[in-house]
């Protein structure tokens, strides 16, 4: 099976605007936190917990403890797109009579535990999971809990029981997002070392000061360590905390509270906070306009694309782009799913395997066994019958279902009743198969066209811009709507492919933020413009979106 990674993706945003819904409805709530865990929350409601919205107390089901309550929005949230309940009932959060209150309430179907006074989860998650072991049962227990909930003695009286009885049905993830009601974490009660200014990338970018781990090793338990908003490494640790026998796990996820809203990112005053009504429909503007960037290992040494793929994990790529040619679709050949095999013990980063062959329906089932993530076939060597064929197939082993037109081709009829359910659309703005071509001007037009035509029919994937990307139009390329981008010699092709990725991620944040920007003029003019600028107020942002304002003539 595949990694489901944009299915989990698309759920994630889903989660996180209904969030938003909620906290703005209520007009109070923690957004802040929910979004922190929301990637966390995503991988296990879309691939690992065993559940049944229709049957909540179904004996055999895995237990989801959130220890930290305040997130509830984000528990709630994740349940009504699994479909405990209708996501409209979100709109009831806090209210009266409603069973979705601030905290996660056992009166709402499929909470299993009553988040209020934090440090009391991981007690009572070693207690179920203890009692499925006495009882032979199967399950698993996951439980969420916070770095400011860890000052509690009773987290650490639970983890020592945890050790003592050898709950290995128990995984617990921190959610390590250095900030717990009103300050940092580091400078309150520090779980790693003390913050010395408000500037967080000094624990980010210092991995000798990360001592968590080494506390938790010292209780006994199984510890790893990832990136909490990486959708592939949670799904990692998941799978080798299943596969870990004897002692129970913590997977330490340092994250970013707040997450995907830039305003909100690494900011204290959302952890408990709704959003205004007025700045609603910009924030979930700024939510569909999440980007990855993904190098193109072809434009490296094709000789060693073992080293390539190492470059991409370093340089801390979204997701690696794989061209396959067969020398046929395309004049040139690279590799095949051989290739592609051997390649995938390297990283568990997403492959994305974009298949330029002729009847690609032929060797698909090759490239999902290869450990593809997501693969992408051509308009131009398939029909609705074969495509159809294709497309359930990678459904059907939670493979990403990618779509691509050449620079002459345009969207094809047939294509449409799968608009709906397609995970990525690739434009080439290149001709494939040749290399060092530059962007084809006439694509910014094909895609204002290819726009209309995806919203009339729910397109909700991510269209990916392919060939001739760089630095000084990868800005305008998002504009148009792309939220993918392929990059070839702008990022493999340089010699620091971290800096290269950095400076690709820079520009397209420039341009978001000038369409945010135009949104928040639209709605409110220079008084909306003035509010969404001051909001930014975590370093050097407010001056960095003020000065695009100006430029752009709204103050």
């Amino acid at each position: 099976m595949g990694l489901n990674y944009y299915q989990i993706k698309k759920n994630i945003l889903r989660a996180r605007k209904l969030v938003i819904k909620a906290t703005n409805t209520a007009g109070s709530g923690h957004p802040g936190g929910s979004f922190s865990m929301a990637e966390i929350l995503g991988c296990l409601f879309n691939k690992h917990l065993k559940f049944d919205p229709k049957n909540p107390q179904w004996e055999d089901r895995d237990r989801l403890v959130l220890s930290k309550g305040h997130a509830a929005p984000g528990l709630f949230s994740n349940m009504a797109v699994a479909g405990y309940f209708p996501e409209s009932e979100l709109e009831t959060l806090r209210k009266f009579g409603s069973k979705l209150q601030g905290h996660p309430d056992l009166k709402c179907p499929g909470v299993e535990f009553c988040g209020g006074s934090l440090g009391t989860g991981l007690s009572y998650s070693v207690g179920i999971a203890l009692a499925g072991k006495i009882d032979s049962k199967d399950y698993h227990v996951y439980t969420i809990i916070g770095d400011g909930e860890s000052d509690e003695g009773q987290v650490w009286e639970a983890a020592m029981t945890a050790a003592k009885y050898q709950v290995d049905n128990l995984t617990v993830f921190l959610d390590r997002n250095f900030i717990q009601q009103d300050s940092y974490t580091e400078k309150i009660m520090p779980l790693d070392k003390k913050l010395e200014s408000d500037n967080l990338s000094e624990m980010w970018k210092d991995a000798s000061r990360w001592k968590t781990g080494d506390k938790w090793r010292s209780f006994g338990w199984n510890v790893i360590e990832i990136d909490g908003h990486r959708v592939e490494q949670i799904d990692s640790a998941i799978k080798k905390a299943n596969a870990t026998k004897g002692v129970p796990t913590i997977i330490i996820s340092r994250t970013i509270k707040g997450k995907s809203v830039e305003h909100m990112e690494d900011n204290p005053a959302w952890h408990g906070k709704a959003p205004d009504s007025d700045v609603v429909p910009i924030i979930n503007m700024e939510l569909d306009s999440q980007f990855m960037i993904a190098p193109s290992i072809i434009a490296g040494d094709m000789t060693n694309l073992e080293n390539e793929v190492k470059r991409c994990v370093s340089g801390r790529s979204d997701y690696i782009h794989l061209d396959v040619m067969d020398g046929q679709f395309v004049p040139n050949k690279t590799f095949d799913h051989v290739k592609i095999k051997e390649l995938r013990p390297l990283t568990v980063i997403p492959f994305d395997s974009h298949l330029m062959i002729n009847e690609p329906v032929k060797h698909v089932r090759d490239y999902i066994d290869a450990g593809s993530d997501i693969i992408t076939v051509h308009a131009e060597v398939t029909d609705e019958s074969s495509f159809g064929e294709i497309h359930d197939l990678l459904k059907q082993n939670q493979v990403g279902v990618g779509f691509a037109i050449n620079p002459d081709t345009e969207l094809p009829e047939w294509s449409y009743k799968f608009l709906p359910s397609l995970d990525q659309l690739i434009v080439m703005s290149v001709v494939p198969g040749k290399s060092g071509q530059k962007y084809i001007e006439e694509t910014h037009a094909k895609m204002a066209r290819l726009n209309t035509i995806l919203k009339e029919h729910n397109f909700s994937g991510y269209i990916e811009a392919d060939g001739g990307v760089n630095l000084e139009n990868i800005g305008s390329v998002f504009a148009d709507g792309a939220r993918a981008f392929v990059g070839g010699g702008a990022i493999i092709g340089q010699q620091d492919v971290r800096a290269a990725i950095r400076d690709f991620r820079t520009e397209v944040l420039s341009s978001r933020r000038q369409l945010l920007l135009d949104k928040a003029n639209e709605l409110g003019g220079t008084e909306l413009v003035n509010k969404w600028i001051g909001l930014h107020v975590v370093g050097e942002k407010q001056e960095q979106i003020k000065k695009i304002a100006q430029e752009r003539g709204y103050l």
